[in-house]
């Protein structure tokens, strides 16, 4: 049996393939950058949700410090305001792409509030701490 397509086709899926791969890689790269960003939002959100409710509790600063770096993304910053009526808590990180890609870093920032139970503060007064994890080379 012999081939009946023309000559000049022949070799056409390699140029198509040549052309469709490196497209296929940048959709591939920018949905897993995606993923990346929505999943660091995500645990953003879910540390100041986690950090508002213990702060608004009256467990100590420094717990609800390290409850909320440990749920949130690495290299995160955390502020926290505790108010006679209401306690709020957000989170600010940077976050990089894994890989090396020609995508930008992306900056989040989740705040979350809650109301203070009785008696955690005189209505007087207002605690608020702000917290960044150590950089390297600090001692």
């Amino acid at each position: 049996m012999t081939d009946v397509r023309p000559r000049r086709e022949r070799g056409s899926v390699t140029a198509e393939t040549a052309v469709a791969l490196p497209a296929l890689v940048l959709v591939l790269t920018a949905s897993l950058w995606a993923v990346t960003i929505v999943g660091a939002q995500l645990r953003c959100v879910d540390a100041a949700r986690a950090g508002a409710h213990a702060a608004a509790r009256g467990e100590e600063a420094e717990e609800v410090n390290a409850a909320v770096l440990r749920a949130a993304p690495e290299g995160a910053t955390v502020s926290i305001r505790v108010g006679a009526d209401t306690t709020r808590v957000e989170v600010v990180v940077t976050v990089r792409p894994p890989f090396r890609s020609p995508f930008p870093p992306v900056r989040l920032r989740a705040a979350a509030v809650s109301a203070t139970e009785p008696g955690v503060l005189p209505s007087s007064t207002a605690d608020v701490a702000e917290t960044r994890p150590p950089v390297e080379g600090d001692i």
